[in-house]
């Protein structure tokens, strides 16, 4: 009889962050058990899930290995790195560390500093104690993935290391958390004009079938 998963991914179909770990698993050809987490319906904020996670945010991802009990993965950036240590090829990091450390520079321009201003919870305190209307938070949206965005195009035009992916032409964490950004500005509908460095490498990620099978619109729960 087969084993089951090693392990759980806590999951949502929208989210940025999900997005990530699910490219990342795809590229390390791990397969995990998905949870789905109904964020909607406010299931990250039940008994059961901030057990797991007490900021109530996904992913989480428990790791059922050995048998052994774990204390469960949470923060996308800090998972992605797990997997890369676990199964290091592909690697998502260059070898040097001026490399590494600029992957992680951008990576958290897009995971650290812009994806948490427009997630659930951020939205939900703006529109109720915050007083914000529908425009507001919209027009909220729009400002910071274009200030988001427009940063990382900066770099990725003028910096030297930046070749077919963020960094050389191999795809990194960088590359995971950028398109992490621009498939939740789809969902929400959200253009962002001059950033034709990021658009080309976004159109190289896509092309590999990790990133597509990633795509929030086709996982269970997503809108048909």
């Amino acid at each position: 009889m087969d084993e089951p998963p090693r392990f759980e991914l806590f999951a949502f179909w929208r989210t940025s962050a999900t997005y990530r770990v699910r490219v990342a698993l795809n590229l390390k050809g791990i397969v995990a058990t998905e949870r789905f987490v109904d964020l909607d319906a406010g299931d990250q904020r039940s008994d059961a899930f901030l057990a797991i996670n007490p900021l109530g945010a996904i992913p989480a991802v428990l790791d059922r290995g050995a048998g052994q009990s774990r204390a469960p993965l949470t923060q996308s950036l800090a998972i992605l790195e797990f997997f890369d240590e676990m199964y290091p090829e592909p690697a998502l990091l260059p070898t040097d560390p001026h490399g590494r450390a600029r992957v992680r520079s951008i990576a958290a321009m897009l995971a650290s500093d812009t994806h948490p201003l427009i997630t659930p919870r951020v939205k939900k305190y703006l529109t109720g104690p915050g007083g914000f209307d529908d425009a507001a938070w919209r027009a909220w949206q729009v400002h910071w993935f274009t200030t988001g965005l427009q940063a990382v195009e900066h770099r990725l035009a003028s910096e030297a290391e930046t070749g077919g992916f963020c960094h050389g032409d191999t795809v990194s964490i960088a590359d995971i958390c950028l398109a992490s950004i621009l498939v939740v500005m789809r969902v929400f509908k959200v253009d962002v004009t001059a950033i034709p460095t990021i658009e080309r490498i976004m159109r190289a990620c896509e092309a590999q079938e990790a990133f597509a099978k990633a795509n929030p619109l086709i996982q269970p729960g997503a809108p048909r």
